[in-house]
């Protein structure tokens, strides 16, 4: 057990595959090359393009339906006994501290015990935090016992800068393929890039701090995030932009080749993998499964599709959603406009720029996509006689993966927790919201049915 290597997690808010290993347009030296001596997944997925449900699997390796955490933690938190990765690694003999962000429940005195922390410390911008990390771990000492540190960013969250001298002018950027080629949408690119290279800047730090220490030989580094980058059709969707999430790992002597892995990964996935790796494999039920022996080399079930789902995000927009390595198929479960944006996306330059045209249509009730040759998820292929019996198949799974989870959408709406509706009842008066809720409440009350 004195081997078991020590494992430092770094998680972005809202970055997806924004960067440059996964072929993004923008310079990210320290990630990516963390990437090239390690091990990255291009096919990782996230359970939920939202923060707190997406962080919620990551740490439970449950659905957010099978959790709890439908929804941002001012409205929702775990389900009783559910049991968070921190608290499973100090049952594992580990000693845990979070520095920076988390998502996944509610500020208060008891935040360390309720998630399973020894410690909490560090606030502010992405290399505050990286070097309040690197001053924790050169006072630490290998007699201390192994560890798991979570190293939480802001960046790239919105809202994004839209002037200073780290921000890319709009002509000097490159618009995103699955958007047209707008100015709102290059003047959110531009304050983007500045976020990304920050978060990146602060990944070298924390490189920095493990390859300079005692640990150096004995740590794994992991870079991700919690679902895609802050722009229309891709965060609170479940387009591949929303959901496609990095994964890049780096643990000397053992991951350290480069390797570029294509299988379906799901974010339940990833608590199971570092159990297992940490000598405590999981013995109860979970949604998620391990992926050392891929890692390894060893005996591993590929799988054969993996899930995604949205339920509130402030509004209720229930959507489920299989995804196989060739075609995916949504369901949408209310009434809701061509593509959701949060307030967030909604009032920046970028969703200013799509708005008319997202909200002026209804989304269809089903969407079924061939990822190979429509990539980018544009032709609804559901209607068509050629692929009538891949919908049904496809389908079916959802049907199936609801079925066996209780998801509570099979009897009706999903119910709105007492807190989530005065969170949103409260932000009809702000003066922030009022565009974003007045527009809503007119052309899609269903969304905001809970209000009435």
């Amino acid at each position: 057990m004195a081997d078991r290597p020590n494992i430092v997690m770094i998680v972005a808010h809202d970055l997806g595959t924004y960067l440059g290993c996964y072929g993004a347009a923008i310079d990210t030296p320290n990630i990516d090359g963390i990437a090239a001596e390690g091990v990255r997944f291009s096919q990782h997925h996230c359970t939920a393009a939202q923060c707190s449900p997406a962080r919620g699997s990551l740490s439970t390796g449950l659905y957010p339906h099978n959790n709890g955490l439908v929804g941002l933690t001012w409205g929702w938190e775990f389900n009783e006994g559910t049991t968070t990765l921190p608290q499973r690694m100090r049952g594992a003999g580990y000693s845990t501290h979070l520095f920076g962000v988390q998502h996944e429940a509610l500020p208060g005195d008891d935040l360390a015990e309720r998630l399973g922390y020894d410690s909490i410390s560090g606030r502010g911008r992405a290399t505050d935090i990286a070097g309040d990390f690197a001053g924790w771990l050169g006072e630490r000492a290998a007699e201390d016992g192994p560890f798991f540190a979570s190293i939480g960013t802001s960046e790239p969250h919105r809202k994004y800068p839209l002037e200073g001298p780290d921000v890319d002018a709009p002509e000097d950027v490159e618009p995103l393929a699955y958007l047209p080629d707008r100015e709102g949408i290059r003047r959110d690119i531009g304050g983007l890039n500045a976020l990304v290279r920050r978060f990146d800047e602060a990944v070298g730090i924390v490189r920095e701090a493990i390859d300079g220490s005692e640990f150096a030989e004995n740590t794994l580094l992991i870079v991700t995030c919690d679902h895609g980058i802050a722009m229309p059709r891709a965060k609170c969707t479940c387009y591949d932009p929303g959901t496609n999430t990095a994964m890049v790992m780096r643990m000397p002597d053992r991951w350290d080749d480069g390797t570029v892995h294509a299988e379906l990964l799901s974010g339940c996935d990833l608590m199971p993998t570092l159990m297992e790796l940490a000598g405590a494999p999981i013995e109860d039920a979970i949604d998620g499964y391990s992926y050392l022996g891929l890692l390894d080399g060893a005996g591993y079930e590929l799988r054969e599709d993996l899930f995604t789902e949205m339920t509130y995000h402030g509004m209720y927009m229930p959507m489920r959603c299989v995804r196989t390595r060739t075609h995916k198929y949504i369901r949408n479960l209310a009434e809701m406009p061509l593509v959701v944006m949060p307030v967030d996306i909604y009032e920046g330059p970028a969703g200013q720029a799509m708005a008319d045209e997202y909200y002026s249509s209804a989304r269809p009730h089903e969407e079924l996509y061939d990822l190979q040759a429509d990539p980018l998820e544009q032709q609804n292929l559901v209607g068509d006689p050629g692929h009538e019996e891949l919908l049904c198949d496809l389908a079916n799974r959802v049907d199936t993966w609801m079925e066996d989870s209780g998801d509570l959408l099979l009897t009706g709406r999903w119910p709105a927790s007492e807190a989530h509706i005065a969170n949103m009842g409260q932000r009809l008066h702000e003066e922030r919201f009022a565009e974003w809720m007045q527009r809503t409440l007119r052309d899609w009350p269903e969304m905001l049915w809970f209000l009435e």
